[in-house]
């Protein structure tokens, strides 16, 4: 088998590039996390409370997490996530390279892969980790939780508190609804044996790049896969788009609904994280597009106005029947247009 990603090696890589948190003593360093643990344990009652999902006793709990341990669990994901598309290709190879052509190609993409994660690792706050091949788990990212209420000038237990409950509403997500962590597993693994192209496919698609990068700067990009991509296959990313726009809205209306009662700060909160969002450095504006971050802030947006509309039209209850079955979910049309899902599922 083609080895087209040295794993440990993009790990080491990662680990060796992250810049460190932010200034703390040691004392600070343990405070911060025992609080964010405690913070993490208070949103799990206001969030089943306001989701009317509540996650199993045996669910694990959540890990409070640094950078380097962010890339490491990471790095293990992406692994079990495209690996076995890297061995669809393979098959479909005439010719396998050789050996040394074979660990000299790893490492390169292994510096590569280590590189983008470095980069994520100071961006994330939480994730729910799908670990295709190992034990999911709700991560939150100690570091950068401080490094983010620091920066927007937060209370610091209202703003830990507040991330605590988006991802809190992750969590129920994934383990109150059984089937879908195994629903998006086999999806995105398909979507990615399906964006793994043959090696003639691929190069006549890189010599489209020039004329097609300035798609990657539109307003509908999601990154660099804009440019090697089929119409066919953006539609089937445009459904797991959806998805992933649900999870993300959902959380997000989750959390604003409970933080007003909880978090008295929330609407500065908000406003300023919102601000930060808009406010980054051109530089790392670029990056984030050309990662598809810019559409994951899409995401947000597009999801959670779906959730306030279908629940405005059907209440909490009605909006939770998306969560019955993959065929409930809304599709790519539905997401943007919320009455078609609820004319759809409800009639």
């Amino acid at each position: 088998m083609t080895n087209y990603v040295d794993w440990k090696f993009a790990t080491s890589a990662g680990t060796r590039l992250v810049p460190p948190g932010p200034d703390v003593s040691p004392e600070e360093a343990v405070e911060a996390v025992e609080e964010i643990r405690a913070l993490a344990g208070q949103a799990v009652e206001p969030v089943a409370a306001t989701s009317r999902l509540r996650a199993p006793g045996d669910a694990p709990a959540p890990l409070v997490i640094d950078r380097r341990t962010w890339i490491e669990v990471n790095a293990a994901s992406m692994s079990g996530m495209l690996d076995p598309a890297f061995e669809a290709a393979s098959r479909r190879k005439t010719k396998e390279p050789s050996a040394a052509a074979q660990a000299v190609g790893s490492k390169i993409t292994g510096a590569e892969a280590g590189g983008m994660l470095a980069f994520l690792s100071t961006k994330v706050l939480g994730q729910y980790d799908l670990a295709p091949d190992g034990d999911p788990a709700l991560l939150l990212v100690a570091p950068n939780i401080v490094a983010t209420e620091r920066d927007i000038d937060a209370v610091p237990r209202d703003f830990r508190l507040w991330v605590c409950l988006h991802e809190e509403t992750h969590r129920v997500q994934f383990t109150a609804v059984p089937w879908l962590r195994d629903h998006l597993v086999t999806n995105a693994r398909s979507l990615a044996g399906d964006l793994m192209p043959d090696s003639e496919a691929l190069r006549t698609r890189l010599e489209q790049v020039t004329t097609q990068l300035p798609r990657v700067f539109s307003g509908d990009s999601q990154g660099l896969a804009e440019l090697v991509i089929t119409p066919e296959q953006r539609e089937r990313m445009a459904q797991v788009t959806a998805v992933m726009s649900l999870l993300e809205g959902h959380a997000d209306v989750v959390m604003d609904d409970v933080g007003p009662e909880h978090v008295p700060t929330v609407a500065t909160i908000r406003a300023r994280f919102t601000k930060r969002r808009k406010g980054a450095g051109a530089v790392d504006r670029l990056l984030r597009r050309l990662l598809g971050l810019e559409a994951k802030m899409r995401q947000y947006r597009d999801g959670a106005t779906f959730v306030r509309t279908v629940q405005d039209a059907v209440g909490v209850d009605g909006f939770n029947a998306v969560w019955t079955s993959p065929e409930t979910l809304p599709t790519a049309r539905e997401i943007t247009e919320p009455a078609a899902w609820v004319q759809r599922v409800h009639g």
